[in-house]
């Protein structure tokens, strides 16, 4: 069954307008058809297909579930690559994966300035459907480094660099049911200095493995490390 996105579905029995064009024109659903919604924060309702519109295709809601929350949260703060369908790989397959929450990092060695916050979070939404997951993850602007590291917060704050220092594995320090923060670099890393600040703010260093890894890559090992945590 068809799964669509409407994070207003519990006010209105609406599709938005992109998911109402994907199912009249794109998989051509029709009036009395059942689809399956999420609203992007724990709700899954089954719905029937009243008024069929490439712009307002009205549903009639028939069942409710409601999902809870984690009793964790993984938050990925990543610079951005120079390449975005790079970028865009690691945002659908940290979905897929189970993060919470994204935050693009701009940081003194960052190629790229700015994103395309409107496509990023298209590609959340499409991955959070395909996926299957009852959360969209939380999708923060662009911010600076310093702010960012200043302003963080949670139980378990981590920064991944390739400095060949003391670090600690993810693996082995990850704390279980508790929120985690974990800070990827971009391509030529983080600088001596932004690395020295983060320590300076109770972010421990650390190593996803022994491999040298892109920084897109990087940003899904991390948040699949930080997910196999909670299962163990």
């Amino acid at each position: 069954m068809a799964i669509f996105y409407a994070p207003e579905i519990l006010n209105t029995p609406l599709l938005p307008e992109e998911e109402s064009l994907h199912c009249c024109k794109v998989l051509r659903l029709k009036e009395g058809e059942m689809i399956s919604i999420i609203d992007g924060v724990g709700g899954f309702f089954s719905a029937r297909i009243v008024v069929s519109h490439p712009k307002r295709t009205e549903v009639e809601i028939l069942d409710k579930k409601f999902y809870p929350k984690k009793s964790f949260g993984i938050h990925i703060a990543i610079a951005p690559t120079k390449n975005m369908d790079r970028m865009e790989w690691f945002l659908e397959k940290a979905t897929e994966i189970g993060v919470d929450e994204i935050t693009p990092l701009l940081c003194s060695h960052s190629e790229r300035k700015q994103v395309n916050a409107e496509r990023m979070l298209k590609i959340l939404v499409s991955a959070t459907k395909q996926s299957k997951n009852m959360f969209l993850p939380r999708l923060n602007p662009l911010c600076p480094f310093e702010e960012f590291v200043m302003k963080a917060q949670a139980e378990g704050k981590f920064i991944a660099h390739c400095v060949d220092t003391d670090k600690k594995s993810l693996l082995n320090n990850c704390p279980k049911n508790k929120n985690v923060i974990v800070l990827i670099g971009p391509e030529g890393d983080f600088s001596d200095v932004e690395i020295a600040l983060a320590l300076s703010k109770g972010f421990t260093p650390v190593t996803l493995g022994d491999s040298r890894l892109r920084t897109e890559t990087a940003g899904v090992v991390a948040c699949h490390i930080a997910n196999l945590v909670q299962q163990l």
